[in-house]
């Protein structure tokens, strides 16, 4: 449940038609049900195509849990993932968080806008749905997708939104009770801005594009023209939210050098002083106006130099970790941290989607579900101990609010994971779990309704021929048709539903995302899978027309020296995951 001190001073984005606007300006149930049914259509088309790739190739479609994106030493998930059906993970965790009322804190879903941007016209679709399952406000990661311009317009995207698209965002979000609160980086993850030539003099690194020089005379005017842009496309916003993690190779460059050699401190105070300068200057531009940052690197600082610097009378950490069965000790830990460098409140982030794997196609729901769960054991454990006595002179801390993320891709360069689409039944559980404070019965049952769905069934399944349809049969085109009907009959089935799914996905795609995206997934996604089940049909066919006679060239065909397979060499174990989690979240590369 919103709670109304949370919705007072939203963004409304208001501007000549604010009229458009008015307060409690509601959809139309019957138009809610026809948005929300196209929303569902593209999900489950989505959902299948990532089904089909899995049933396909399920050794590489394996989802896997990793570490979150920083943080070293997290433990890996213990519970299989993918395997299991909504049913069986309500019987393995009602229970286990004790049932209370609301938590009382803001509900945020972080939309990333750098890869797979939707259509205003998706958001038209989502956002009341958004409302309808308890969400209090949006966070949107803008990047490249914001209209920049005068000299920023090159950081402009091609299918970068327009002012009226960003003050149309505004207004869908006003009508339905959601906050809009702004993501600027102004740190690390800066690859939109420094990829650009003009703004290499400002990288920490010449060779990478990640992290901003602190210490360049260009880089404040920038980030000042930046923000200003942004701010002024959101006047009534009363977060923002500044980035400021993984900053990776700071103090690696030449002028971060002389500056340590010169103030004899460390890497750690040069972080200090340059969220203290960007921080300073929007308090003074936008009085009033909280700030928030990401705090993997302000949770390996010292109290007293995070005290000193003044960032906590100015903005809040926001605390990220995407395990599903979280250290609440070392969280602890960190909040009591936090609390003795004068932070009065702290955000918590959890994950819906884009955690698991940077090249990750569907979404294994009970990884998320679980990461929602330890967040809510975390948070009660610290309104419990903030409802208890005091020691004298310990500085009270509170959570203000959980974001849940969804990551679209792990940095700017990287491929795209999972669309949001796939991730809408992971994020209706999430987000009804935690404005429950538990999953239970009703909660599913709650979502089931909302999304109309009768269940939810992502158990792995195979469809092989093993001993009979072998890469060794396949090359010398010998077989037993016998033992291949069963087999083929199911590979011809999901071949020509594939072939007809394809041209009806990408119809699909194109109605919420923009051509480049839809380009991309199918390019880095379907069609590398495609190419080989039509390879296994062709295959399949020729074996069984030979009737299990011994093969030999395919008509028309002239084998003069039969291709060798490769002999792996020892020791090899094949190409790098491409889903191993980038950095440790700390200073190094």
């Amino acid at each position: 449940m919103r709670r109304p001190e949370d919705i007072d001073g939203e963004s409304s984005g208001e501007s000549d038609g604010g009229d458009r606007m008015a307060e409690g300006v509601t959809t139309p149930p019957r138009m809610l049900q026809r948005n929300q049914k196209l929303l569902l259509q593209v999900a489950s088309l989505l959902l299948c195509a990532c089904a089909g790739l899995r049933l396909l190739l399920p050794r590489c479609l394996e989802p896997t849990s990793g570490r979150p994106w920083g943080e070293a030493g997290a433990q890996p998930s213990s519970e299989p993932v993918g395997e299991s059906t909504l049913g069986s993970w309500s019987q393995r965790l009602t229970g286990e968080v004790p049932r209370r009322d609301q938590t009382g804190v803001m509900k945020v879903v972080h939309l990333d806008m750098k890869g797979a941007a939707p259509r205003v016209s998706y958001l038209e679709q989502l956002f009341p749905l958004l409302s309808r399952l308890g969400a209090d406000a949006v966070l949107i990661e803008y990047e490249d997708m914001f209209p920049f311009h005068g000299e920023l317009e090159l950081l402009r995207s091609p299918h970068s939104y327009s002012k009226h698209d960003i003050e149309r965002i505004q207004q869908l979000a006003a009508q339905n009770h959601l906050e809009v609160i702004p993501l600027v980086q102004t740190f690390g993850h800066f690859e939109f801005v420094l990829k650009h030539e003009k703004f290499w003099p400002l990288r920490e690194v010449d060779r990478y594009p990640s992290t901003l020089n602190p210490h360049a005379a260009g880089t404040m005017p920038l980030l000042r023209a930046l923000l200003g842009q942004v701010l002024d496309q959101h006047p009534h916003t009363r977060w923002l939210h500044v980035g400021a993690d993984e900053v990776f190779h700071l103090g690696e460059g030449a002028d971060s050098r002389a500056w340590l050699l010169r103030h004899g401190e460390d890497v750690g105070h040069m972080y200090l002083n340059h969220v203290r300068e960007v921080v300073t200057f929007l308090s003074w531009r936008h009085p009033g106006l909280r700030l928030l940052l990401w705090d993997d690197v302000l949770r390996r600082l010292p109290p007293q130099a995070v005290q000193e610097s003044g960032i906590p009378q100015l903005a809040d950490p926001m605390m990220w970790f995407y395990d599903p069965d979280l250290d609440t000790d070392q969280i602890g830990r960190i909040i009591a941290k936090y609390a003795e460098s004068g932070f009065r409140s702290v955000w918590f982030a959890s994950s819906f989607k884009g955690s698991t794997g940077p090249a990750q196609m569907w979404t294994p729901l009970s990884h998320h579900l679980s990461n929602q769960l330890s967040w809510l054991r975390v948070l009660r454990a610290l309104q419990a101990a903030s409802a208890g006595p005091h020691i004298r002179d310990a500085r009270p801390i509170r959570c203000q609010g959980i974001v849940l993320t969804g990551w679209q891709r792990y940095d700017h360069y990287s491929v795209l994971c999972e669309l949001l689409p796939v991730a809408v039944p992971s994020l209706a559980i999430c987000l009804q779990t935690l404005v429950a404070g538990e999953f239970t019965e009703v909660t599913k049952k709650t979502v089931m309704e909302l999304l109309g769905f009768q269940t939810i069934n992502l158990e792995s399944s195979t469809c092989t021929a093993q001993g009979w349809f072998s890469p060794y049969h396949r090359k010398h085109r010998f077989g037993n048709p016998q033992n291949l009907e069963a087999f083929g009959r199911k590979l011809t089935k999901v071949s020509e539903a594939w072939e007809s799914l394809l041209p009806t996905l990408q119809m699909h795609l194109g109605v919420v995302f923009y051509s480049n995206t839809v380009d991309e997934w199918l390019e880095e996604y379907v069609l590398p899978q495609l190419e080989p089940l039509r390879a296994m049909v062709r295959d399949y066919q020729d074996l069984v027309q030979l009737k299990g006679k011994p093969g030999g060239a395919r008509p028309g065909e002239v084998v003069l020296n039969p291709p060798v397979m490769p002999t792996p060499v020892p020791g090899f174990r094949g190409p790098r995951s491409r889903r191993e989690s980038p950095g440790d979240g700390s200073f190094g590369g």
